[in-house]
């Protein structure tokens, strides 16, 4: 049985300049996400349906409802915070 095992990442501190990267991810996640979607035949309904292949998440990224937005900013934080713990640095050019 599949158990899954993330890198521990809940020492991990953002620095305030890196919550500011953690938005622009979220936001790039949701981009690519609409884009594989349209890609596979989706199209914007106004309801969940996989048979149709019909999502209301198919709107721009600020258009999201803010529970959807909070998924991909998850998804983006343990990201940033992966990067950091393995080692890595983040730094603007």
């Amino acid at each position: 049985m599949y158990k899954p095992n993330p890198v521990d990442t809940s020492q991990v501190v953002l620095p305030a300049d890196l919550t500011e990267l953690t938005e622009r991810i979220a936001e790039n996640v949701h981009e690519v996400w609409a884009q594989g979607r349209i890609r596979e035949g989706w199209t914007y309904g106004q309801v969940r349906d996989d048979a149709t292949k019909q999502t209301p998440c198919l709107v721009p990224y600020d258009m999201l409802p803010e529970n959807e937005k909070d998924y991909d900013r998850h998804t983006a934080m343990e990201t940033i915070k992966l990067i950091l713990q393995l080692g890595y640095q983040i730094q603007k050019p």
